[in-house]
């Protein structure tokens, strides 16, 4: 089966997390979307995030190494990463810890039916699958630490 890269990212603002309601998936997820080709997982992520909900964020676990020999970028580490079933192909996904940097700009495409800022105790609703649910609790102990 064939396996696709992708990244997501769950974007946070005033203690909640953002999921959307994807159209074609029927499921509510974190924003992300494929990597192209001659594309770092961090421009994916803030270009799927741009067309997908308007906003700008930080991503968040940015490397602090040092450039120096070849190395021309840092990238920020993916705080987990898995390989999921979308129907027809795979998904091997790298996962991310996003701050919202203009929230009242969120405006959703066409791609999505709906979107919702979610607290802790909202990611136990039934429309929240269990994948979803479990990433979406590690992200938020994750954030708490790093914005201590």
């Amino acid at each position: 089966m064939k396996t696709d890269l992708v990244v997501a990212g769950y974007v946070f603002h005033e203690d909640k997390v953002l999921l959307i309601h994807h159209k074609k998936l029927g499921l509510w997820l974190p924003v992300g979307g494929h990597i192209n080709e001659n594309e770092t997982p961090d421009e994916a992520l803030l270009r799927e995030i741009e067309e997908e909900i308007g906003i700008g964020v930080e991503i968040l676990n940015k490397n602090q190494m040092p450039l120096i020999g070849n190395t021309r970028k840092n990238l920020a580490t993916p705080f987990y990463a898995n390989v999921h079933s979308v129907g027809d192909h795979n998904h091997c996904c790298f996962f991310y810890i996003c701050k919202a940097i203009n929230p009242e700009k969120l405006k959703i495409n066409k791609e999505l039916v709906d979107y919702g800022w979610f607290s802790k105790e909202d990611l136990s609703a039934k429309k929240i699958t269990l994948d979803v649910r479990s990433i979406a609790t590690k992200a938020f102990g994750l954030f708490d630490r790093i914005n201590r």
